[in-house]
């Protein structure tokens, strides 16, 4: 044998680590393991990847490690594998960074600073620690092309986005629609299913539920059966603040309710409230059951009732109510004006009512929850949107115009609104019972501030459309393991929505859809040629009116 070789004393991981980086440096190792597999079959590797404004940490070490033991694997196994990598430059995160070190909200964008200074800065900073990221990526060991990015926010990556976009509008994949929507206050923006699911998202909290009690109307008692008193609907809500805008009270059709005698427990009224028969026990003790209605008053404890009418929910259907909390803002005008024909404010039926939980009926308000929003639609009650983006209720709900929903902004002496309205509903005999209650809920992963469930006008790619094949396509990949196919993304796929891609962001890819304002004329733009050659033709028309020549869309 000849050659020399370096005699180590003792094992120094920190030099062997450099040593072994500079030869692969010298030698171009990683380029050459691409170069001399020229014409073999390609393993295709895009990274999923970072974004550079913020610092690498030990997550991304463990990720990238994982994916550079593939790419490695694949190309001793003889593939060519080209491995692009990448810069994630837009979205909530770095917005939310840019408004922290300009001192501004999003409603100062267009106001106190200009779109185009704005989206100048967040062109900065998301690249402030790229070098960071070189550094780490290198001293790792990951081979990944770092020369030749793709970079979301240049016009290329783009460009090929809006291609994208324009081969899924042509084949009737891509639409424009209101949906409800997980919505951030705190943050300005709707957020995905993928962002709500994020680790810590859903949080235990206890929030004040009020089981409220709303009146039938008087031309609806007679068709309850052997009554003509006075009677409520009672139905359950962890989220009081959306009480003003109900709208309908849902019921399940085969679920069997029951029309009960008893007190009010705040006010010690006489009333009569209608709920689901298996939910009685939830609000009445069986000792009062027939109890003595003759001397009950406010020190007796024990709280009697009486069974005086039964009936299936389909029974129920078409009753009206009284307006639960009406006001300036929600008056049938202004629900009509939104939604011409509406006719609010009736007992519906619904296959997702219940009697785990609650009363059996379902308070109904369209604009802040799915369910509530697709039954609303099926039965015409309309839509009211009482609280604005910001979190807060708008002008003209009486004492609780402007006030926020939950404290979205931190103030130590912040007094909840849910409180005071459960507080109204119980001085006017409308509640009958305020609880605080702990369940789970669902918080903004960046903000970590709650949510609220909102109607947004937004984009979808119609993914519904195909879903059979993509579960029949995902049974052919060989997943592993096997049960990450058949179980986690086997059951999304089974049971896959439409997917909104668009977002009210200012930072961000633009969607290429130009529409005329009456709404009637729309085209998908697929490349910055066919932009430019739009513009053109606009530019031509805009002439030809000048010099009163007719105008066509072929001029």
């Amino acid at each position: 044998m000849s050659g020399k070789y370096t005699e180590y004393k003792q094992l120094n991981l920190p030099s062997i680590s450099e040593e072994i980086l500079a030869k692969w440096k010298n030698e171009n190792t990683f380029e050459k393991s691409v170069e001399l597999r020229e014409g073999k079959t390609p393993f295709v590797f895009y990274e999923g990847p970072p974004s550079a404004n913020g610092m690498p940490g030990i997550h991304h070490v463990i990720s990238r490690t994982l994916k550079d033991l593939v790419c490695r694997y694949k190309t001793m196994q003889g593939f060519q594998v080209k491995r692009k990598g990448g810069w994630d430059t837009h979205g909530l995160p770095i917005e939310l960074g840019v408004e922290k070190e300009l001192g501004i909200t999003k409603e100062d964008i267009g106001v106190k600073i200009s779109v185009e200074d704005y989206n100048k800065k967040c062109r900065e900073v998301v690249m402030r620690f790229k070098d960071k990221w070189d550094d780490i990526t290198q001293k790792m060991g990951y081979w990944v092309d770092l020369k030749n990015p793709y970079v979301t926010f240049e016009n290329n990556y783009i460009e090929t986005f809006w291609w994208c976009l324009s081969e899924l509008y042509k084949k009737g994949f891509l639409y424009e629609s209101v949906s409800i929507q997980p919505y951030s206050p705190a943050a300005g923006t709707g957020l995905s299913s993928h962002e709500l699911n994020q680790p810590g998202t859903y949080k235990d909290v206890k929030d004040t539920s009020a089981v409220a009690m709303f009146k039938i109307s008087q031309k609806s008692k007679v068709k309850i059966k052997n009554f003509d008193g006075e009677a409520f609907l009672m139905a359950w809500t962890t989220t009081p603040w959306t009480l003003p805008s109900n709208l309908g009270l849902t019921v399940g059709p085969n679920i069997d309710y029951a029309l009960v005698k008893t007190f009010n427990p705040y006010t010690y009224f006489y009333i009569n409230v209608i709920l689901a028969k298996a939910l009685i026990g939830k609000y009445f003790k069986p000792e009062g059951e027939k109890g003595d209605f003759e001397n009950y008053n406010a020190e007796i404890k024990l709280q009697p009732w009486k069974i005086i009418a039964e009936f299936k929910g389909s029974e129920l259907e078409g009753l009206t109510y009284e307006q639960l909390l009406p006001s300036e803002a929600n008056t049938l005008e202004k629900i009509q004006e939104i939604t011409p024909g509406a006719e609010p404010f009736r007992v519906l039926l619904g296959d997702f009512v219940t009697t785990e939980d609650g009363t059996g009926i379902v308070h109904t308000a369209p604009a802040f929850g799915a369910d509530d929003f697709r039954i609303g639609q099926k039965n015409n009650i309309g839509i009211l949107t009482l609280v604005d983006k910001q979190g807060k209720f708008v002008e003209g709900v009486g004492e609780f115009s402007n006030r926020y929903v939950k404290n979205y902004k931190d103030e130590k002496d912040y007094v909840d609104v849910n409180i005071d309205i459960a507080v109204k509903l119980k001085k006017e005999n409308r509640a009958f019972k305020v609880e605080k209650y702990e369940h789970n809920y669902p918080h903004c992963w960046r903000t970590d501030k709650p949510i609220i469930y909102y109607p947004l006008d937004a984009w979808f790619i119609k993914t519904t459309a195909v879903k059979e094949r993509m579960v029949e396509l995902n049974k052919t990949i060989n997943w592993k393991p096997a049960n990450t196919g058949t179980g986690r993304f086997g059951n999304w796929l089974e049971n896959v929505v439409d997917w909104n891609l668009s977002r009210s962001r200012f930072w961000g890819t633009p969607l290429p859809i130009w529409k005329t304002e009456d709404g009637e004329e729309e085209i998908c733009i697929g490349s910055v040629e066919e932009l430019n050659n739009e513009i053109k033709k606009l530019l031509q028309c805009w002439v030809a009116k000048q010099i009163n020549i007719t105008c066509t869309k072929e001029y």
